[in-house]
């Protein structure tokens, strides 16, 4: 039967990742290890077996979807503000995957499977690290989102083109609390009156879900303000640990809204000792219950990776999330002082970021021999309608003049 009169049906798009693996491979923040998305696109006739697909272009692309909308946790405010702002990215750049011979619509096909890779953006030396895409988040009541779509494009002969959306939750391994530049120690100063500073310290600065927050704090006099500083008593002293997104970071109308998730009061109730005071106060960071009442898992969002924080340190282009450790002193014959210590959160307890490390290592070593300009695809498979055992790709084989199950 020759092309003009053959009936094509539309095509089935699938995208499946290497055996007994996720296609995501590598960790995305993590350069060494070049992280990308492995696997290949599946074109099936939709319906029937003997139909075959007319098919003329083949592409994909990884796209970033972000929205914010900053009054959409409170019902009046929702109505009343401005509506939900989105944005739609093409992450790196499209692959082509498949395109007909000049002269010809259509390639009729029974079967089509096409390899790809696509790397996901990484920073090297000097690049500015705003360039590698943020982890895939929402926030709760969907104030801020971030997620990430496999889009396949797929021209059918004349028909319009279609394109399939396939949801990809990505992670961020950069901030993993193991990570040797977040396990040093960290200090901030402040002085109230010229009397009284107080100084806080963080033994490291990562954190994740249930990881152990220890706050040094120090509050010393002014040595040359003694008869100042005799006559300061120290009321208490509070640590909260604070959330703080800003939308539209960039934009022209920034605005920055704090949540408090955690505190911890010491009450003092003495004189300010003249060689100060001191004392180690410790929180653990807010994880959320990802078990039900009955102990199960609950089921996550497929474009979203679940985690035991509603929250972590991010940047994206629509919205910036920052953590800080405040540690604020009260007392009498003195301004209150407070001090706000910039601290990194992770989506991974500390143990978890432990165990990390030899997969990150391994995956490192792996990358070592991929080239990103000729990564050695397989071959591309392609079954048309008239090869021999044609039906075999979709489960059918002819006996006699009849299409029968394949039994092999």
């Amino acid at each position: 039967m020759s092309e003009l009169t053959t009936t094509f049906v539309s095509a089935f798009v699938r995208v499946s990742g290497p055996p007994n693996s996720n296609f995501l491979v590598g960790y995305p923040g993590i350069s060494a290890t070049l992280p990308r998305i492995e696997g290949k696109v599946e074109i099936r006739p939709s319906g029937g077996v003997s139909a075959p697909v007319g098919i003329s272009y083949v592409c994909i692309g990884l796209y970033r979807r972000e929205s914010i909308h900053p009054h959409a946790d409170k019902v009046i405010s929702n109505h009343l503000a401005a509506p939900r702002k989105d944005t739609r990215d093409l992450v790196g750049k499209e692959m082509r995957l498949f395109q007909c011979p000049p002269g010809k619509p259509y390639d009729s096909v029974l079967a089509m499977d096409l390899p790809f890779v696509l790397f996901i953006p990484f920073a090297r030396a000097g690049d500015d690290i705003v360039k590698v895409p943020p982890a895939s988040l929402q926030l709760p009541s969907r104030v801020a989102e971030t997620y990430y779509e496999l889009v396949v494009s797929v021209q059918e002969g004349h028909r319009d083109l279609k394109k399939h959306a396939f949801p990809v939750p990505l992670s961020r391994y950069d901030t993993l609390s193991t990570f040797g530049m977040y396990n040093r120690p960290e200090s901030k100063e402040c002085v109230s009156d010229h009397v009284v500073t107080l100084g806080t310290s963080l033994s490291r600065w990562s954190f994740g879900p249930n990881d152990p927050v220890e706050i040094f704090v120090r509050l010393t006099p002014n040595p040359d303000w003694m008869s100042k500083a005799r006559k300061v008593s120290i009321s208490r002293i509070v640590v909260t640990i604070e959330e703080q997104i800003t939308y539209n970071p960039e934009g022209d109308e920034p605005t920055t809204k704090i949540n408090k998730l955690t505190s911890k009061k010491e009450v003092i109730s003495q004189k300010l000792p003249a060689k100060g005071y001191m004392t180690t106060m410790n929180l653990m960071f807010p994880a959320k219950e990802l078990r039900d009442s009955d102990g199960f898992m609950s089921r996550g969002k497929t474009s979203f990776p679940l985690h035991a924080v509603s929250g972590f340190t991010t940047t994206a282009s629509l919205y910036k999330i920052e953590y800080f450790v405040s540690v604020k002193a009260h007392m009498s014959s003195c301004k209150d002082i407070q001090v706000r210590q910039r601290i990194i959160i992770s989506p991974f307890d500390h143990q978890t970021c432990m165990e990390e490390m030899d997969a990150i290592e391994l995956a490192a070593r792996d990358a070592y021999h991929i080239n990103i300009e000729n990564p050695m695809l397989p071959a591309a498979t392609i079954v048309r309608p008239h090869d021999p055992s044609a039906l075999h790709c979709l489960g059918m084989t002819m006996v006699g003049n009849k299409r029968k199950l394949l039994i092999e």
